[in-house]
């Protein structure tokens, strides 16, 4: 029986041992399938090794003419650069719990990176520091036919590498890392747009009515922020996750880490008002788990989400000025303002690294010269 020829697959940009379809269909599985509850086991990537090497017999002969037989683990088969990245998001997914979002990047970047390589005419595991800075230096450059790549989504992309050859590092793949002096040009530290106070009013007073639709919509500008929360977390948050009794609600951010947020009471009374008169019309006779639903009692999805917020941005002459995510700046910002201690604000914007949340105390500086330059009457001299 004759063997098929590997064909190549311009999905991953290289030969595959399959057809692209194959390939494609294996990657868009590992971001459509239903997300694992499973705690991540640190053992697996060796007992996956063990466990694709073949065990074949062997026998030898002792000194007192006595046979034994051992078992002898051939080399393993060298695998595609397909394999790898199927391996690495299937890693990312069940073992860190990253989101469908964060995987769909991650692979894009890799397929960018594979095809890269493939006209250098070098393999993902023989690949050296000099092709990956060539390969970030590309991108930033740009070409003819594409502009040069923002320095936030090169910061992406070098981490995405990182990530990768370190896991191929730990499954034995790579006994050096070509990434361990990857650098990426710095990204220019941009501060937030964020609402005043009076701007915010003016947003959240925009859902007008008692129908059902605009009921929900007060209720989801509310907790936004109320909470802090991400377009992600306000779409993902189920009925049982908000405790209106005790004024709290639990989200799930990146990762699927979990905290746990206070609620305001003016979100509290918008949500229970949602609760009983304008989620039961939506939903009817459906069985959803969803907090926020469409018009049809299913969960809103981010898009349905951007349109909301984008309407009632232009009703309160914001239009061009927010996106959904300018809510949680203005959070943030508004409780340093008013004394809440940096720690405190991590925790509730469920951020790992305190960096992330220390850009919103040069916001604040930045807003408190503003005002003091306003205010101040020997603060500015008049011409």
């Amino acid at each position: 029986m004759s063997v098929a020829e590997p064909q190549p697959s311009p999905f991953f940009g290289g030969s595959s041992v399959y057809g692209a379809d194959d390939a494609q269909r294996h990657v868009r599985g590992l971001l459509t399938r239903p997300r694992s509850t499973r705690k991540p086991d640190r053992q697996r990537p060796q007992r996956r090794l063990q466990r694709a090497r073949a065990v074949a017999p062997a026998r030898q002969v002792g000194r007192d003419g006595e046979v034994r037989t051992m078992a002898v683990y051939p080399a393993a088969e060298p695998r595609s650069f397909e394999h790898h990245v199927l391996d690495f998001l299937a890693y990312l997914e069940f073992e860190r719990g990253l989101s469908r979002n964060t995987l769909e990047a991650y692979r894009s970047d890799l397929l960018q990176f594979g095809a890269f390589l493939g006209r250098r005419g070098t393999g993902v595991l023989t690949a050296e520091h000099a092709d990956l800075a060539a390969f970030l230096s590309e991108l930033a450059a740009g070409g003819e036919e594409r502009p040069p790549v923002a320095p936030a989504t090169l910061q992406r992309k070098a981490a995405c590498l990182r990530s990768f050859y370190r896991h191929l590092r730990r499954e034995g793949e790579v006994s050096h890392d070509p990434t361990a002096d990857l650098r990426a040009p710095r990204k220019n530290q941009k501060l937030p747009q964020v609402l005043t106070r009076g701007e915010v009013q003016r947003l959240l007073t925009a859902p007008r009515g008692t129908d059902p639709g605009a009921l929900r919509d007060r209720a989801l500008l509310e907790l936004m922020y109320a909470c802090g929360l991400r377009a992600s977390e306000a779409i993902g948050l189920e009925v049982g996750d908000v405790d209106l009794e005790a004024g709290v609600l639990r989200a799930r951010g990146k990762g699927s880490k979990e905290r746990i947020v206070p609620i305001g009471r003016e979100a509290v009374l918008a949500t229970r008002i949602y609760l009983d008169r304008g989620r039961p019309a939506l939903v009817g006779l459906r069985d959803d788990a969803h907090l926020i639903v469409n018009r049809r009692g299913g969960g809103l999805t981010r898009q349905g989400l951007y349109k909301i917020v984008q309407r009632y941005a232009r009703d309160a002459g914001l239009e061009g000025r927010m996106s959904p995510h300018t809510l949680r700046h203005t959070f943030a910002t508004h409780l340093l303002a008013g004394g809440c201690d940096l720690r405190s604000l991590q925790e509730m914007l469920g951020h790992a690294d305190i960096a992330t949340t220390q850009i919103y105390t040069h916001l604040s500086a930045e807003r408190l010269k503003d005002a003091y330059f306003r205010a101040h009457p020997r603060a500015t001299t008049d011409a």
